[in-house]
């Protein structure tokens, strides 16, 4: 799978990140995130598309698992 960073960056970035990221692999991403508001930006984004998610958390960030 594919795993992208998006830690220390502010919205609306992340999302476009994930957004470019799902395009090349639409079967799923795990995006790491370090804070709530890109956080809950990217699940909204992921959900609208259909996305099934789960978290994990490592230390003080969030790793965003998205499947199909």
């Amino acid at each position: 799978m594919e795993k992208i960073d998006v830690r220390g960056m502010s919205c609306p970035q992340p999302v476009l990140m994930t957004k470019n990221a799902i395009e090349k692999h639409t079967e799923g991403i795990d995006i790491l995130v370090d804070n709530n508001t890109a956080k809950n930006n990217i699940t909204r984004f992921l959900k609208n598309l259909g996305y099934n998610l789960e978290y994990k958390n490592e230390k003080e960030d969030t790793i965003i698992i998205a499947r199909k």
